[in-house]
This record gives C-alpha cells, sequence and structure tokens, in this order.
C-alpha cells in the first residue's frame, strides 16, 4: 500500500453462486479528495461498494481501507468508514438534530457536551443547521440527501462512500449536494459511486471507470476528456438524414430549427458525418459516451446486465 493510498485494491475479484463473475481484477487506489466510481447499471458498482463497506467478503485478492484489511479487520474499517446509501429515509418522525443525535450515542458517542458539539459542528458542515429542529419527514429531497450525509460523518470517518448521490435530487439541489462533497473532500477521502455523469461534476481529482467488472479507465476528468476530441461532433442535418445519424452514431442532443436538426452526437471511430464539426472542449457526459462506444458499447448498459447483477447482489445479502 503506498503512503497516501486511504482506499488501496489489488487484483480483487468476486464471483457468485452460479458463476457470474461481478468483478475482475480490479485495481484502484484513492488518497484525500472526491474520487468517482462511474459505471452502468450492471458494472459491478454495488459488488464493489459491499466489499468496501464490509457487507460481502472478496472472493480473491487484497482490499485494505485505512491501512485495514477488509476481511481480516472489518470493524476498524467500519469505524473509520461512513456510508450514504442511495435511499436514506428513516426517521420521518424525529427532529433533525434528534436523528443525528441518537446515531452518535450508538457511535459509542457517550460524553453529552462533546456529542452535542459534533452534532452541530456536522450539521453546519452539511448546511443543516438552520433547519435542526424540523422534523425529517419536513425536508425537502435535497435536504434529506444531506441528512444522510451527516448521519455518515457523525462518528467523525476518514473515508466516506456515497451510492447513486443525487438521485431524486432537482438541478439547484444536485449543485448545492456536490458543493458539500468539494467542501468535505478537503480532508477526506469521498468516493462517490454513480451511472451518472453529471453526478460528478468537476469536483472529482479522478474517476474509474467500472465494465464488465473491469476497471477500463482510473484518471482525471480532463484526460478522459481530451480522449475524446475527435469523437464528439457537431452538425446541422434534415430530417431524412437525421436518421442514418441515429443509426450509425451516438447522438447526444437534438435541437430543431428552421428545416434541419442541429445534432451533437458521438463516433466509435475517427469517421464523422459529412459537414459535421468536431467539438473541441467535449463535456464529460460526452466524452464518457465516446469512450464507452470506442468499446462497442453505448453508456447504458442492456436490461439483462443489470438484473443479472442486482440478483447476484441479492443472493449475497441472504
Amino acid at each position: 500500500m503506498t503512503e497516501e493510498a486511504i482506499i488501496d485494491i489489488r487484483h480483487l475479484s468476486h464471483t457468485f453462486k452460479g458463476g457470474f463473475k461481478a468483478l475482475d481484477d480490479v485495481n484502484l487506489n484513492f488518497g484525500v479528495g472526491v474520487f468517482g466510481l462511474l459505471g452502468p447499471n450492471g458494472a459491478g458498482k454495488s459488488t464493489l461498494m459491499r466489499i468496501l463497506c464490509t457487507l460481502l467478503p472478496p472472493s480473491f485478492g487484497e482490499v485494505r481501507v485505512c491501512g485495514h484489511d477488509v476481511t481480516k479487520d472489518p470493524m476498524a474499517i467500519r469505524s473509520q468508514l461512513g456510508y450514504l446509501p442511495q435511499e436514506f429515509g428513516a426517521w420521518r418522525s424525529h427532529r433533525v438534530e434528534e436523528v443525528l443525535d441518537t446515531l452518535a450515542q450508538l457511535s459509542g458517542m457517550l460524553d453529552k457536551p462533546s456529542r452535542r458539539e459534533q452534532v452541530t459542528r456536522v450539521l453546519e458542515d452539511v448546511g443543516l443547521a438552520d433547519v435542526a429542529d424540523r422534523k425529517v419527514k419536513k425536508l425537502s429531497g435535497g435536504m434529506l440527501r444531506r441528512l444522510g450525509v451527516a448521519q455518515a460523518l457523525i462518528h467523525g470517518p476518514k473515508v466516506i462512500v456515497v451510492d447513486e448521490p443525487t438521485v431524486g435530487l432537482d438541478p439547484e439541489e444536485r449543485i448545492r449536494f456536490r458543493n458539500v462533497m468539494t467542501s468535505l473532500g478537503r480532508d477526506r477521502t469521498i468516493l462517490l459511486s454513480t451511472h451518472i455523469v453529471a453526478d460528478l461534476g468537476g469536483a472529482c481529482k479522478e474517476i474509474a471507470l467500472l465494465d464488465g467488472g473491469q476497471i477500463i479507465y482510473q484518471g482525471t476528468p480532463s484526460g478522459l476528456v481530451s480522449a475524446a476530441v475527435g469523437h464528439v461532433f457537431q452538425v446541422s442535418v434534415s430530417e431524412m438524414e437525421f436518421a442514418n445519424i441515429e443509426n450509425d452514431y451516438e447522438v447526444v442532443s437534438t435541437s430543431v430549427g428552421s428545416g434541419s436538426i442541429a445534432v451533437r452526437g458521438v463516433s466509435h471511430t475517427d469517421q464523422l458525418p459529412d459537414g459535421a464539426e468536431i467539438v473541441q472542449e467535449p463535456s464529460l457526459e460526452e466524452s464518457y459516451m465516446a469512450f464507452m462506444a470506442a468499446r462497442g458499447r453505448s453508456g447504458l448498459a442492456s436490461q439483462a446486465e443489470e438484473h443479472i447483477e442486482d440478483n447476484a447482489v441479492n443472493e449475497a445479502s441472504q
């Protein structure tokens, strides 16, 4: 394990009963900051996160969090790790402050003055200090998501793992949530697992792409964007020509004008449509689509892949 690696994963593989291989020789390491784990549904993200959170023992390989092995010392890892699941909506009849105070006690913080100080600090960190007395059922979706972050922070972990960080949030709440993550990542390791590229924004130091149980890219977002230049294009076509564009390329967006359709799309090769202009500064989402298209994949997994991994994860929890 390198000195700066807070999460260190080496040659990790996991095979479920029935022979489905969810992870295949995964190697990753993350230090302090915000990191993104990106991939289509069915890519293996849920399995990897369950292993990181010591909820599922790996079939093969070594996984360390804060220097502790997930198999040999799970309790030490849990004391250093906070987890925000995709759905967090319990404690609906309790006040926000009560929820955090109760969870702080359950985590072993029995000294009341220091516990109250920690609850106040965490609420300020996530921007909920003004609604400390509000009942959970009265919170907006964005506030509820931030309360989920607060419960993951209450015991002072060095690592926070967040599953599908902005699910169900409106655009304004998504931005606010990403700002909270950026602020918290200054002195912690935060891993955001998602299949929505826009969830990552510009906050991530690095992103890792997981597809078919394998890491197919780990690097900076800017590196992924640079690799996409020449594969993202824009072009104006007629309705008849648009049908060919849809068949041969990944369409990102369209805008209908007077007698033509402005198309922004992705090519899996260097071949672009006639009259197309290369986009010199593609978005992260377009860059991800270009990367997947070059692999012969769209940015979305098939329902079959999602169904397979969901069944495998459910099997492991039984």
